[in-house]
Formats: structure tokens, sequence, C-alpha cells
């Protein structure tokens, strides 16, 4: 797993723990050997990457690319205007934000989605679990 940053730059604290984290929801999820990068950018480069690859017009705080089943390769990025934002409209903290966002992404690359009412209630479900997990991971 590596962080990538684009176009913006932010400062990530505890990479370390929350690669080791991420690895432990693969675990979890019966996904085999991976290579995720994170890339970390603005508003206007996400905005392009939608355009371009889903022919969708519109800002979005996450885009993950499933590159290769097994092993699992992906791509996630990740808007970092838009996690300020988020954190701010629902007034959580900017790395709570954060860490929501990568585990929504690496939820996506293991196969859920959130295109229906049901699936949305489970990708938070999941999202909320594996956040209280990493708060009492070490």
């Amino acid at each position: 797993m590596l962080f990538h940053y684009a176009d913006k730059h932010v400062r990530i604290n505890n990479t370390t723990r929350i690669k080791r984290f991420i690895t432990e929801i693969l675990q979890k999820e019966k996904i085999g050997h991976t290579r995720i990068d994170f890339i970390f950018c603005s508003d206007d480069y996400l905005l392009r990457i939608n355009r371009r690859f889903l022919h969708h017009d519109y800002y979005t705080d996450i885009i993950s690319f499933s590159l290769r089943q097994r092993p699992l390769i992906g791509e996630i990025y990740i808007s970092i205007d838009r996690v300020e934002n988020n954190s701010k409209k629902y007034n959580v903290l900017f790395k709570e934000e954060v860490l929501r966002v990568i585990f929504h992404g690496v939820l996506h690359l293991c196969g859920y989605s959130d295109k229906t009412k049901k699936e949305i209630k489970l990708m938070r479900y999941m999202e909320n679990n594996y956040l209280s997990l990493f708060n009492t991971f070490k």
C-alpha cells in the first residue's frame, strides 16, 4: 500500500498503522495479496478523472478502480477538498473523515457497492464498524 499526492498534499498521521489496519480489513474480507495505491488530490483533479473514466460531471470524495481481482490491484483517488468539506458538513474531525473515506474505498475494492439504499446502509455499517475497530487497533 502506497500513499501518493497528485496536486494536493496533506499530512496524514499514522500511515503505518493505517496500512496495517487495511491489511486487517482485507483479511477479514477474505481478500488475498493486494496492492492498493491511494492518491490524494484536489476536487478539480478528481473531477477530471470522474469525467474521463466514469462520464460523470460532478465532484465526489472518492473514486476506486479495481485494476485486477486476483491478486487484487487497485487505485483509490481521494479528494482532500471534499473530505475537508464533508468533515465540516457532518461536524467530524478531518482525520476521522479521511479514515472513513479510505475504508470506504477499500470496501469498494472488496466488492461492496453503494448504489441502492440497502447497499448504502450496509456500506455505512461497515465503515462505522471498521472505524470503531481502528480506534482500538494497536
